[in-house]
């Protein structure tokens, strides 16, 4: 039989895709200015919905960003707590033109429900709400301790929410973090991600003459700091993919056996992922490694963009005086973002050519994360999922960073329960992202039941 709170939110769900249309409308675009009201506007609507559905405490605290919510319902002694974490910001939707529904008028099609945020991570977030509102309606109780804490600023670092954090204040003291914002290995396949990569964003600004200068008056003897962003770019990798920064990968965690072996047991086809999923002629990467090793358990390095010069249409002859690059590096287990940087940074300097300056800067960054797949929680999930999806969970790791992940580790000793509904094919942070509406229903039956097991 299923529980009282599963029968509701069953009764309930028309209304709850309903509630989420509503969220989906805002443009809640962390990093445009001219959406800061409309950020404060989606975490309004989340703290007055936790106070509605009978959280306690719904409020906003404020930030030098965009707000985070929080709320609480603390009436179950003796039993553990859980922080709720979810982001209500979204991804710019450009380009506009690809999308085939307007992005911020949630349109359902084909069993899905496609806006900008309804899979990263408004929808998920409203499956944690819609499933404290279903134990909270049919039981008059929650099952266990629970703080809520929602944030802004996700997609642009969460400099807010870490600083937060990391002042430990009373109100997030609890057992473990619930994290919604991961994804299913595969559809109807029921998963737990246990490891995120870390990161550390950089730009490399190189400087030559005092201003930007002809190329015919002075090419040839003017330094010209886009071809030395090309050299040093182009010593930061072999042909082969290997990162060549030493002392890059001395302090590497690999995986274990055992893990590897669960890997080549998923239903992954490469072919199908390379034609499907990157449509590109060819995978690349490291030899000796499956593409799951390469995504989930090395470090990368990727360059997103070089800035500078002269972009506009026709000709300008011009040596520009600086030009910078944008480079990440996504970090693994045993990897720290400061060692990382500081060996990065060094050698960088180190390979410059002469006639300019560099500038390494580090933008942001975010531990890497592995969750001890025995832990109580962990355990407590894994039969919720079964009991709702008729099948044994799979354990993943995520390619992607989570940085609030590490920063509950650090600075809480939280363990992380990453309990996510998407797809692989739900294209956040792309046009035409999309939520499950299937995933959506068993989404808020999943989290339900495993409120329900880790209180029990």
């Amino acid at each position: 039989m299923p529980s009282s709170a599963v029968s509701y939110a069953g009764q309930n769900h028309p209304r709850f895709l309903d509630e989420l249309k509503s969220l989906l409308r805002i443009p809640s675009v962390s990093t445009l200015p001219e959406h800061k009201a409309d950020c404060r506007r989606a975490a309004e609507m989340l703290m007055m919905e936790l106070s509605h559905i009978g959280m306690e405490n719904a409020h906003l605290i404020e930030t030098d960003g965009h707000p985070l919510v929080y709320a609480d319902w603390l009436h179950a002694p003796g039993k553990p707590t859980a922080l709720v974490y979810g982001h209500y910001d979204v991804q710019p939707p450009d380009p506009l033109e690809e999308w085939l529904s307007p992005p911020f008028e949630p349109t359902e099609r084909n069993g899905n429900v496609y806006a900008r945020g309804a899979v990263d991570d408004k929808g998920q977030v409203w499956t944690q709400v819609k499933a404290l509102e279903s134990l909270l309606a049919a039981d008059g109780s929650l099952p266990l301790n629970v703080r809520v804490l929602f944030e802004g600023e996700e997609e642009v670092g969460g400099e807010g929410i870490a600083a937060f954090v990391a002042s430990r204040p009373p109100d997030l003291k609890a057992d473990f973090a619930l994290v919604s914002d991961t994804e299913l290995f595969a559809p109807g396949l029921p998963t737990l991600c246990v490891g995120l990569r870390g990161m550390i964003y950089t730009e490399i600004e190189a400087r030559g003459a005092r201003t930007d200068l002809h190329s015919g008056q002075y090419g040839g003897a003017a330094p010209n700091p886009f071809v030395a962003l090309a050299q040093i770019l182009a010593q930061l990798k072999d042909e082969a993919g290997h990162i060549l920064v030493p002392g890059f990968y001395d302090d590497i965690v690999p995986p274990s056996p055992e893990e590897l072996a669960a890997w080549r047991n998923l239903p992954f086809d490469e072919e199908e992922y390379r034609m499907a999923e990157v449509g590109s002629r060819q995978l690349v990467g490291e030899p000796g490694y499956s593409v799951l090793e390469r995504t989930w358990a090395r470090p990368t390095l990727d360059i997103h963009g070089m800035p500078g010069g002269f972009i506009g249409a026709g000709a300008k002859t011009v040596i520009p005086a600086k030009a910078t690059a944008k480079v990440s590096m996504r970090l693994v287990p045993g990897m720290t973002p400061t060692k990382s940087f500081g060996l990065y940074k060094s050698y960088v300097e180190k390979i410059a050519p002469p006639g300019v300056d560099v500038d390494v800067r580090l933008i942001h960054s975010g531990d890497a994360c592995l969750v001890p797949v025995d832990n109580r929680y962990i355990q407590a999930a894994t039969r919720a999922l079964k009991e709702v999806w008729g099948r044994d969970t799979v354990f993943i790791r995520a390619g992607g960073s989570i940085p609030i992940v590490g920063d509950f580790a650090r600075h809480l000793g939280l363990p992380s329960v990453m309990m996510g509904f998407g797809l692989p094919d739900d294209n956040l942070h792309a046009p035409n992202e999309k939520f499950n509406l299937q995933n959506f229903a068993l989404g808020i039956q999943s989290l339900i039941r495993f409120l329900e097991e880790a209180g029990s």
